[in-house]
């Protein structure tokens, strides 16, 4: 799997963060972390999938850092040091929330892996892969329109059951 992807997703990181240094990290990080699900027993139908929605969560909290950094610099002197007790964190830190997440995360995964196997085809080259409608139609042999319904159908279920997970009840047809 790594030499099958490495340079792939080095490529498609350096891109995202602009810094050949910081993407070979996240690309580390990103292998790691899937070789850790595999070891753990989780299932990986898709591993390049997998590679991608990993490594583009580590831009997201990488992006993240870089702005904590930007808006907790050092002070200038003495009478500018902040009191560090009244500095509070993120709730996205909250264990409970990262618990939500983790879950949140796991029924949406369930969503898509229940889709018809085209339709979920459809979804990842789109949303994970980040192929244009045009290019879905040639690589599955279907036409745009085709690509479209398809779509359509994975994104409402996945709207579905976000709308579950926040207590927003179903709507009627």
């Amino acid at each position: 799997m790594f030499e099958r992807y490495y340079r792939e997703l080095l490529n498609f990181l350096t891109r995202k963060v602009n810094d050949r240094d910081i993407a070979t990290d996240l690309v580390q990080e990103s292998f790691v972390r899937v070789y850790a699900a595999q070891q753990a027993g989780q299932a990986v139908r898709d591993p390049r999938a997998l590679l991608y929605r990993t490594a583009r969560n580590l831009v997201i909290d990488q992006h993240r850092r870089t702005e904590v950094r930007r808006e907790v610099s050092p002070p200038t002197n003495d009478e500018d040091v902040p009191d560090l007790d009244a500095i509070v964190g993120s709730t996205a830190l909250e264990p409970d929330t990262i618990l939500a997440s983790r879950e949140d995360l796991a029924a949406v995964l369930s969503t898509i892996d229940q889709l018809p196997p085209r339709c979920r085809e459809a979804f990842i080259l789109y949303k994970f892969d980040g192929l244009s409608y045009a290019e879905i139609a040639m690589q599955m042999g279907i036409s745009v329109r085709t690509v479209e319904m398809q779509l359509q159908i994975a994104m409402k279920a996945c709207w579905a059951c976000m709308d579950a997970l926040n207590g927003i009840p179903q709507q009627k047809l």
